[in-house]
């Protein structure tokens, strides 16, 4: 299950600066990676995830107890938010002024949107129409909502009923990424709280980010670039936490599997069965599901497989068994 964030905002917002970083994210890895080719305004960026790195840690010393003959870790596959730069929204967009029309097809494909709002203070930078975030984040939501009402008014005339199903943008989970000077980097937490509600949304939906640093970012090694978070005073880069906001939005848990072929996050919708997760990882897997072994995270760290079942830490689930996130699961499949 992938998930797709469309990224809208006014000019020099700061987003094709962003949307730059997630790319030399994608391409640090898809090195490591192989994917199908991406196309160029499309980012796929992994879900930052440090389960994975001791799951993997756990199977190779499973794999080979004794440290002088100690196996290499098996290959680590993680979550992945695909970024979609949305391009040529003006004033209008909505009757089709600019680029409006493929504006509109473009964001009708995503899950999520992502707003670009500009709260930095280069004046090097020209504004060009952008005036304030609260501001900034009601143009661009006027648009989505006129195109909404469009929509609505061409299904009454149809004498189309249905009005529950219509593809309409305000049923689309959103994100708002506050781009700012990086020396308010420390002050994200105060800054996230203020303009969510100045903008009227949940504190969990805004993330303040410096397009800037993040573009800084990319250029550096990993250990570099902590050092350079360190000297800002944050843990966490931009990029890190927006993948991480992206990844909730829509409701989304991952569950693990762990073996020698691979360490694996699978994406799964909160709620969602054993046997529909092992549909996302085969759909054979679905019509021949027996149950599902599992094992909660921390257990599995302290024991692995074998251990774990001996000391009854595995629990065989059904296919009606709700997924918890982090749980490592094998999946018992018949033929």
């Amino acid at each position: 299950m992938g998930l797709s964030v469309g990224i809208v905002g006014l000019p020099n917002v700061g987003k094709s600066t962003l949307f730059n970083a997630l790319l030399k994210k994608q391409q640090a890895y898809v090195a490591n990676f192989p994917f199908a080719t991406i196309e160029p305004n499309v980012g796929i960026v992994p879900v930052p995830d440090e389960r994975l790195q001791k799951l993997a840690e756990v199977v190779a010393k499973e794999l080979s107890p004794s440290i002088s003959l100690r196996v290499s870790l098996p290959p680590i596959v993680p979550a992945v938010v695909q970024f979609v730069d949305i391009a040529g929204l003006i004033a209008g967009a909505s009757k089709g002024e600019g680029l409006g029309n493929k504006f509109l097809s473009h964001i009708r494909e995503v899950d999520a949107i992502c707003h670009v709002v500009r709260a930095f203070s280069d004046p090097d930078i020209v504004k060009q129409g952008v005036t304030d975030p609260k501001t900034d984040f009601e143009t661009v939501k006027t648009e989505l909502d006129l195109a909404d009402l469009e929509t609505t008014e061409s299904h009454k005339k149809k004498k189309n009923t249905d009005f529950e199903n219509l593809p309409l943008f305000s049923k689309k989970p959103i994100l708002i990424a506050l781009n700012v000077d990086e020396g308010d980097l420390k002050n994200a937490a105060e800054l996230e709280e203020k303009y969510a509600k100045e903008l009227g949304v949940e504190k969990d939906a805004v993330v303040a980010i410096s397009a800037k640093v993040e573009a800084e970012l990319s250029e550096l090694s990993e250990e570099d670039a902590k050092e350079y978070l360190k000297n800002l005073g944050v843990e966490k880069s931009g990029l890190e936490r927006l993948v991480k906001k992206a990844f909730s939005t829509l409701g989304l848990i991952t569950f693990l599997t762990a073996g020698e072929k691979e360490v694996r996050a699978w994406t799964l919708r909160r709620g969602e069965t054993s046997l529909t997760a092992s549909g996302v990882i085969h759909t054979d897997f679905m019509k021949n599901f027996i149950k599902a072994d599992v094992c909660d995270f921390d257990e599995f760290v302290k024991y692995g497989w074998k251990k774990a079942r001996e000391e009854g830490k595995v629990r065989s689930e059904g296919r009606d068994y709700i997924v918890k996130d982090g749980d490592v699961i094998e999946f018992k499949i018949g033929v």
